[in-house]
């Protein structure tokens, strides 16, 4: 019997409410904390299928989340496409060598790189209750280029939005490459284990309407068609963080079955926007979830109230934040799982 997360996303209407986490499995709790001490660095851990199934199953073993998130992170796929990866402490991750001169062509790809990914999806499966959703995930083409063309992140995608200006055919090279194996990617999840997906674009919010449709909308709706081709039941969560008045074309446009808002979309315009029927995730503020207190309570219920009449995961805006409190968690759960339509 598929549990409610998955259900949800399916399109049906229960009078509780699944709740997942994005980074539900991370540095804010005390046993990841420990086993990073005890393994090494992130990408040793990613690539530790024992490690990173134990972490993906952390936050579900003490928290009871209806959905469990794969811990993994989305450069994985530039990294089986050929480029460098490192996670180095305080600067972030690293890709070598940058796209910037388009050197696509100089990359020799190396897609062994994701069979741990699918072993650890495998293990995960098999320790999840029934009632449990495994989630698997992969970062957006924009996304992933960005990080592709400038070897790291930024905060305006300068680097890769003069690249796509300045020469969209090269650039379009490099997006229809990651389309190619993140839809590879994304089907070995789904063969592994995983019950659904969901595709990360953090920097969507960085384009002009006409760079967000050639770049977010076409190459995410590329995806969407190619995994539903082979897997159709498989529902596939589309999340443009910082996409604003865009985020209806979105959903409209690229075929997922559900969509991500971020915690700037106020949840009443997105209720009445978004095409009907069509399940949402989101949107409450991380920072609320670490200040805690009477406000994380009423704005809780008020995101709940505001998507009471469609299909509805609740979850935040973006990444839990390392120094959230578990006490905050707990009360979070407790208000989401007491509230009913």
């Amino acid at each position: 019997m598929p549990g409610i997360l998955l259900n949800t996303l399916r399109g049906n209407t229960a009078g509780k409410r699944p709740i997942w986490l994005m980074r539900q499995a991370g540095r804010y709790l005390p046993e990841y904390r420990e086993l990073r001490a005890e393994k090494g660095g992130f990408l040793a851990l990613v690539y530790d299928t024992d490690a990173a199934a134990e972490i993906t199953l952390q936050p579900i073993r003490r928290f009871g989340f209806d959905g469990a998130i794969l811990f993994s992170d989305i450069l994985i796929v530039p990294y089986a496409m050929g480029q460098d990866l490192q996670f180095l402490a305080g600067e972030g991750p690293k890709l070598t060598p940058r796209l910037v001169d388009n050197a696509l062509a100089g990359l020799s790809p190396v897609p062994e790189r994701l069979s741990p990914i699918y072993e650890t999806v495998r293990k995960v499966r098999s320790q999840l209750a029934a009632d449990k959703t495994m989630l698997g995930f992969a970062g957006s083409p924009w996304t992933v280029a960005t990080y592709m063309v400038a070897g790291e992140g930024s905060r305006d995608q300068h680097d890769t939005r003069a690249m796509a200006y300045r020469d969209p055919a090269a650039f379009g090279a490099i997006i229809d490459a990651v389309i190619q194996v993140t839809v590879e990617y994304l089907c070995g999840q789904i063969e592994a284990g995983a019950e659904a997906v969901q595709l990360f674009d953090s920097w969507a919010g960085s384009l002009s309407p006409a760079q967000f449709e050639r770049w977010v909308i076409a190459p995410n709706a590329a995806i969407v068609a190619a995994v539903k081709a082979r897997h159709p039941q498989t529902p596939i969560i589309g999340f443009p963080k910082g996409s604003g008045e865009k985020l209806p074309a979105y959903a409209r446009e690229t075929g997922v079955d559900a969509v991500g808002i971020d915690e700037t979309i106020d949840p009443l315009w997105a209720a009445r926007e978004l095409p009907s029927g069509m399940p949402v995730q989101g949107n409450l503020d991380p920072l609320l979830l670490l200040a805690g207190g009477e406000e994380l309570d009423r704005q809780a219920l008020a995101v709940l109230d505001a998507f009471a009449d469609r299909p509805h995961v609740f979850n935040l805006g973006h990444g839990i934040g390392q120094f959230t409190p578990i006490p905050n968690v707990e009360q979070l759960l407790a208000t989401v799982r007491g509230w009913e339509r």
